[in-house]
């Protein structure tokens, strides 16, 4: 789909659809109140029949309006005018894009911008209208025989602006929400694989499509190599699996040769069966979403390279598939991470952690200006916040702070958990350094604490996505966050 940017009155637009708001209880937006007054009243009569309260979710679509030049106007309901806030605003355009799909309107001009939403300029209108907009077309059908798809798809989207001073940085929004939304699409792809498919290695030649496409350095790490830089921790977790882990580092150079690059680290457990500390079997298909973290630096290097963001960045995929068999790590052996610090395991299903040890060990090379990693950690965030907010922690409270700022901004919003040194003792070991897990109580904490350990030489946040990276049920498919927070993350400091 297209999405274009423009500004003008609704009823002189030559489009096969205009697209307005009704508020409720029948009260018309700036651009309906416009048609009703080019239509002699039409809206308002139409109104006071009952044929549409506001309320919303509905739809009205009409045809042949008299003295204006659309084909057809869609009401659409709004809800009351004073509860319009992100949420909201956000859903109606989904609902908006999916029901124009549906009904063969193929292009579409839609006054939502001009709308009042609690805090929110005209960039943010635009930018979020876009993403939701893309994202409300997204299908992952490629495996069906035979895929469902709309006779008449909607192919065009143009959003009208209140003014033509409006109209530069509504561009700059449009060409922005696409590129989250691409990046968005990038993650859900490569997450909604069947793990038979997205194994490391398929993961690792994606990186090198994407490299290849948006002109990324790249580097690879097979299993030797691993060996070789002393990833024990790492290294542990892929044995049982017939499918070699994998590291890959995707490098963008946008800014000044030299400058430090801002360094994300994605897990990328192809899939997870627990290991020898296996899980039940009930949604242990949805195991195959433990690389989601792993999915979204994919998306947020997509979406970086789209807007040529003039900093440095690098994005590293720590990916191994986690099964049990006759060479699988147990719950007692004791590792020896690349930082030399010894692991005794506990839980083999706490296998995350380890191969995000090591990687936050290696990218130390790269002279980070900030390390943010982001990984389905813990089902103990999915209790703590439930499928509303990530986990945010960290040793650097200003970045966990504008991460949580990007979050609002975007929609993919996260929650800041302590990491006081008081948790490091539950992780405390009889036999080793540290253990891998510290027990039932703040299991998302403790995890943090444990990544802690392995990154006391730069800032660094931690983003647990295990509650919000993927949705069950009927409507199950990957989300791809956090690449949405982390993208304007970047894109705020790339602004200075």
């Amino acid at each position: 789909m297209e999405v274009f940017i423009k500004s003008g009155s609704p009823e002189k637009q030559r489009t096969a659809c205009v697209v307005v708001g009704v508020f409720e209880p029948r009260r018309l937006s700036p651009a309906a109140r416009d048609i009703d007054r080019a239509t002699d009243g039409y809206l308002t009569k139409l109104l006071r029949r009952g044929d549409l309260e506001g309320r919303q979710g509905q739809f009205l679509m009409l045809h042949n309006l008299p003295n204006i030049l659309p084909d057809r106007v869609l009401l659409v309901g709004m809800g009351k005018e004073r509860d319009l806030d992100d949420k909201r605003y956000r859903e109606t355009v989904e609902a908006l894009v999916k029901h124009l799909d549906g009904t063969g309107s193929m292009e579409a001009v839609v006054y939502f911008p001009e709308l009042h939403v609690k805090g929110r300029e005209i960039e943010w209108k635009v930018r979020a209208a876009t993403e939701s907009g893309a994202l409300a077309l997204y299908r992952f059908d490629q495996y069906k025989s035979k895929a469902e798809k709309p006779r008449r798809p909607l192919r065009r989207l143009t959003f009208c602006v209140p003014r033509r001073s409006d109209l530069r940085d509504g561009q700059v929004a449009v060409d922005r929400g696409l590129a989250y939304a691409n990046g968005v699409m990038e993650a859900r792809d490569l997450a909604n694989q069947p793990p038979n498919v997205a194994t490391p290695a398929y993961l690792a030649e994606r990186a090198g499509e994407l490299a290849k496409e948006w002109n990324l350095g790249l580097t690879v790490l097979d299993e030797k190599q691993m060996e070789e830089e002393g990833m024990g921790a790492f290294l542990a977790v892929g044995k049982g699996s017939a499918n070699p882990p994998r590291l890959m580092a995707m490098e963008y150079q946008g800014g000044v040769k030299g400058d430090k690059p801002y360094v994300l680290v994605g897990k990328g457990i192809s899939f997870d069966s627990g290991g020898i500390s296996i899980k039940p079997a009930a949604a242990m298909d949805e195991m195959k979403y433990d690389m989601c973290g792993a999915a979204g630096v994919f998306g947020i290097m997509r979406t970086i390279a789209e807007l040529q963001l003039p900093i440095n960045v690098v994005g590293v995929a720590a990916a191994a598939e986690n099964l049990p068999d006759g060479q699988a790590y147990r719950p007692g052996d004791i590792l020896t991470s690349m930082s030399g610090q010894t692991i005794e395991v506990i839980n083999t299903d706490a296998e995350g952690r380890l191969v995000l040890a090591d990687t936050l060990t290696w990218i130390q090379r790269y002279d980070p200006r900030v390390v943010i990693d982001m990984a389905t950690l813990t089902g103990a965030c999915l209790v703590a916040l439930g499928k509303n907010a990530a986990g945010l922690m960290g040793n650097n409270d200003r970045l966990v702070r504008e991460l949580m700022d990007a979050g609002d901004e975007t929609g993919e919003r996260g929650w800041q958990l302590p990491l006081w040194d008081d948790y490091q003792e539950q992780l405390k070991s009889n036999f080793a350094d540290m253990k891998n897990v510290g027990g039932r109580e703040a299991g998302t904490i403790t995890a943090g604490c444990f990544l802690s350990k392995f990154t006391e030489d730069y800032e660094w946040a931690h983003v647990d996505i295990a509650g919000v990276a993927w949705k069950s049920g009927d409507d199950k498919s990957a989300t791809g966050h956090p690449v949405r927070m982390i993208s304007q993350y970047l894109v705020e400091r790339a602004a200075g």
